[in-house]
C-alpha cells in the first residue's frame, strides 16, 4: 500500500495561528518577567528533547514562533513532523537572542505538546489496524481554532480526516433524518441539492434503518455507534462502511470486516478497559474525539496543554 504524503501547513495559516497564541500570550506589556532579569544583548542556545516515546507534531508552529518573536532565533528541526522519536530524543535545536527564546518558548511547546499528543495516540489505533485496510479518520469535533492543525497532527499520526468542514460532504445525521421526515425523504432532498462532486453520507444506528439506505441509495453510510456483531452483520450487509462509535484501542484489532475494500474506520476513543490513561479523562465526556483526549492522555508525556 502506498503510503501518503504528509501534507505542508501553508505558511500563511501557520502565521496567522502563531501569532495570535503570542499576542494571547504577551498580554499588553510583553514579558515583563525576561525584560528584568535577562540583558538585550544575551545570547543562549535552547534543545527541544523527548521524555517518552511519540510521534513528532508540530514543528512547523514551534519554529514560527520563535521567528515572529524576533527573526534572529535560529530554529533548527532535527527530525521531521510524523517522526517516532524514542525517549531522549532530540527533536530540535534552538539559538539566538536569549529574551526571545523565554518569550516564545511556552507557546512553541504548547504547540509541540499538544499536537505531538494528538499524533501519537492516532498512532496507537493507526498500528493496531495496519495489517488492514481500514483508516482511522478524524471527525469536526475539535477545539474551536486549531481544526486545521489538529488534523494536521491526526495525518501526522497516520490518521486521516473524515469532514473537514460542514461544506465538504453532505453528512446526514440522525437530527436531520427526524425533521425531515424519515431516510427516504433526506436522501431525496440530499441527492437533489447536491452538486456533482458532492458525496451524500448518511448516518444509522440500526440494520433496519441500514436496509433502508441500501434501498434507496448514498454515497457512504455511517454505522453509529453499533457493537462488534451488529457491526459485523452490517458489513455483510453492504459493501462499504464508516463507522463511528466507542471503540477501546484494545478492540480495534478485533472489529469485524477488516477483510473488506474500500473501508473507513473513525472512532471515539474511549478507554473501555481502563488503564493508566483511563483518569486523564476527568471532567470531558467519555467518548471523546483524539483531538481532545490525546491531548489529556499525553499530558503526563509532553506536559499540561491547558496550563
Amino acid at each position: 500500500m502506498t503510503t501518503p504524503f504528509l501534507p505542508e501547513l501553508p505558511q500563511l495559516m501557520v502565521e496567522d495561528q502563531v501569532r495570535a497564541a503570542l499576542l494571547e500570550d504577551l498580554g499588553r506589556a510583553g514579558d515583563i518577567t525576561t525584560n528584568a532579569t535577562i540583558g538585550p544583548d544575551r545570547q543562549a542556545t535552547a534543545e527541544m528533547n523527548s521524555r517518552e516515546a511519540g510521534v513528532i507534531s508540530g514543528l512547523p508552529l514551534a519554529a514560527a514562533a520563535f521567528r515572529l518573536i524576533n527573526p534572529a532565533i535560529r530554529f533548527e528541526a532535527l527530525v521531521a513532523d510524523g517522526a517516532r522519536v524514542e525517549p531522549g530524543a532530540r527533536i530540535a535545536h534552538i539559538s539566538g537572542p536569549a529574551r526571545g527564546l523565554l518569550s516564545a518558548e511556552r507557546v512553541a511547546l504548547n504547540y509541540m505538546m499538544h499536537l505531538s499528543g494528538i499524533a501519537t495516540h492516532t498512532a496507537r489505533f493507526a498500528d493496531a489496524i495496519a495489517h488492514t485496510s481500514a483508516k482511522v479518520t478524524c471527525t469536526r469535533k475539535t477545539i474551536p481554532g486549531l481544526r486545521a492543525v489538529e488534523k494536521y497532527a491526526v495525518r501526522c499520526g497516520g490518521g486521516s480526516s473524515h469532514r473537514y468542514g460542514l461544506d465538504d460532504a453532505i453528512l446526514i445525521k440522525d437530527n436531520h433524518i427526524a425533521v425531515a421526515g424519515g431516510i427516504e425523504q433526506a436522501l431525496k432532498a440530499a441527492k437533489a441539492f447536491a452538486g456533482h462532486l458532492v458525496r451524500v453520507e448518511i448516518e444509522v444506528d440500526t440494520l433496519d434503518q441500514l436496509e433502508t439506505v441500501l434501498k434507496h441509495g448514498a454515497d457512504a453510510c455511517l454505522l453509529d455507534n453499533m457493537g462488534p456483531d451488529m457491526l459485523g452483520q452490517a458489513v455483510e450487509m453492504a459493501q462499504w462502511q464508516d463507522h463511528a462509535g466507542s471503540v477501546g484501542q484494545c478492540r480495534a484489532r478485533h472489529y469485524p470486516g477488516h477483510r473488506r475494500d474500500r473501508r473507513r474506520l473513525y472512532l471515539d476513543f474511549e478507554d473501555h478497559h481502563g488503564g493508566p490513561d483511563a483518569g486523564h479523562r476527568t471532567g470531558y465526556d467519555d467518548r471523546l474525539e483524539p483531538t481532545f483526549i490525546a491531548a489529556r492522555r499525553k499530558s503526563a508525556t509532553y506536559g499540561r496543554p491547558w496550563c
